[in-house]
């Protein structure tokens, strides 16, 4: 069962979860905390997560089973849902692309991030999508739905009411087909093999190769110019273009 939980404002969505775990709260599957807007919105590795109204900002619990394996592999169903949540409201998907380790694209251009959090049995899944607004960072380019769609507002609770759905669709997939078929599904949707890519996965390295793929856990395989294979496990990607 679905149940979506609205506030005009707060800080995060996902620390607003972190906290309420904390208290000894539980959720059931199913539940989701919307802000319409955020004061202190957060992404990957520390960064701001500007919180515009207009767009989505969101977050869900997963409850890990004894069964569950691999739980760093949710970032993976979190994309997925994603993909299908724009793909339902796109008049044009043929960009959309998932770029590793959990950012959505459309021709090159960030339209959506997750940031999972785990608190003992439960991870905290935190999803940003630009629906209405594409906030102008000075690192990368951005772009909407609404940018998408020739100024065609879709609303973010629309896109919520796809998310929610599809994220519930994808969690029962990797619970029943195993991590391997969603990191099948995963690399159907993301940059294409030998994609090149420059990311750093420590602060005083930066490497350049191409996509080679991802181990049966989820890292990326990155092959060198020199041929060689590196395992990266976690790390800040971009994507080149040749030239």
């Amino acid at each position: 069962m679905i149940t979506i939980e609205t506030v005009e404002e707060t800080g995060s969505t996902n620390a607003d979860l972190l906290a309420r775990l904390a208290a000894g709260e539980k959720h059931p599957e199913g539940y989701w905390l919307r802000a319409k807007r955020q004061s202190g919105g957060r992404g990957r590795l520390g960064r701001k997560w500007q919180s515009p109204a207009g767009n989505l900002f969101c977050s869900t619990t997963v409850n890990l089973r004894s069964e569950d394996t691999q739980p760093h592999t949710l970032s993976f169903v979190t994309a997925l849902s994603v993909h299908d949540a724009l793909s339902a409201h796109l008049t044009n998907n043929a960009g959309l692309v998932l770029k590793w380790p959990n950012d959505a694209l459309i021709s090159g251009a960030k339209i959506a991030g997750i940031l999972l959090e785990r608190a003992g049995n439960c991870v905290v899944v935190g999803i940003g999508i630009n629906v209405d607004h594409a906030p102008k960072l000075a690192d990368r380019k951005t772009t909407s739905l609404l940018d998408e769609n020739a100024g065609q507002s879709i609303g973010a609770d629309a896109v919520l009411e796809s998310l929610s759905h599809a994220f519930d669709n994808r969690l029962s997939r990797w619970r029943t087909g195993g991590v391997a078929a969603t990191l099948d599904d995963w690399m159907e949707r993301g940059h294409a093999m030998g994609t090149r890519l420059s990311l750093s996965p420590s602060d005083d390295e930066t490497l350049a190769g191409y996509f080679a793929g991802l181990d049966a856990s989820g890292a990326l395989l990155l092959r060198l110019a020199n041929g060689a294979m590196r395992t990266i496990h976690a790390g800040d990607v971009s994507m080149m273009t040749e030239g």
